[in-house]
């Protein structure tokens, strides 16, 4: 099962603690502090649209791409009931396309912890560099080394709402520097009864001089990172670590 089909009907209960909003105005706050006004923004890895609806509400043009048909339709919603003009796609990260280039890009909630391997990572920088204006600027975020061994490691979570509950089995691979979560879902269903299905998550932890330098060999410069608590310089203990870099 691709990651997300079963989460999508669910995901905006159990995420609604993230904080959206914050991360909307840290965007804005980055474009004014590099005098960047985008005419047309693209968001990679756009889950159910938390990120790419607040923007359009804004007033951005906007491109959402995602993999899962279902946050696709998920997203969709959302942008028809407030009547957005989004424009959204159901498309891999690691292979999108698009008709023209944009002035800056977005990737947030982990997004770029889902590719595997350097090779990807490289392909995935390279394509946003390819299709992104010159001056423009990419703004993202990933989960940190930290976060997956001490905080998530083999630990067990679950959450439970009027009609959904989960429970969120983590194992991390400190070799591999993979985190694997397993996650059950129990959604309840017309009949009074509840569906049950499972997801399997995998999501490579990745240093900061990694990303960089990745960036960097992609055509990226005056690259910046921050804490996703405070938005200050990030430190070991960083939990989530933001990134911004120019298009040269």
């Amino acid at each position: 099962m691709t990651p997300y089909e079963s989460f999508a009907r669910v995901y905006d209960i159990f995420m609604a603690d993230m904080p959206v909003d914050e991360w909307v105005s840290f965007i804005e706050r980055l474009w004014a502090a590099n005098c960047h006004q985008p005419g047309l923004v693209l968001d990679i890895g756009c889950g159910t649209g938390a990120v790419t609806v607040p923007l359009a509400k804004k007033g951005y043009d906007i491109i959402g791409i995602v993999i899962s048909e279902d946050m696709l339709s998920a997203a969709r919603q959302k942008a028809d009931d407030l009547d957005l003009d989004i424009l959204f796609l159901n498309q891999d990260m690691r292979a999108f396309e698009l008709f023209g280039t944009v002035d800056s890009v977005v990737c947030v909630c982990d997004t770029v912890n889902y590719l595997q391997t350097d090779d990807e990572l490289m392909r995935f920088f390279g394509l946003v560099s390819n299709y992104m204006n010159y001056g423009g600027l990419f703004i993202f975020d990933i989960s940190t080394e930290y976060k997956f061994a001490e905080v998530l490691s083999d630990n067990t979570f679950c959450d439970i709402t009027e009609n959904a509950a989960y429970i969120w089995e983590n194992t991390y691979d400190a070799d591999k520097r993979v985190n694997e979560y397993l996650v059950t879902f129990f959604i309840g269903n017309p009949s009074g009864q509840y569906d049950r299905f499972q997801e399997l998550h995998e999501l490579r932890a990745f240093h900061a001089d990694e990303i960089i330098s990745a960036l960097e060999s992609s055509g990226f410069s005056d690259i910046k990172t921050y804490d996703a608590d405070g938005f200050g310089p990030p430190s070991d203990e960083s939990e989530r670590i933001f990134f911004s870099a120019l298009k040269h």
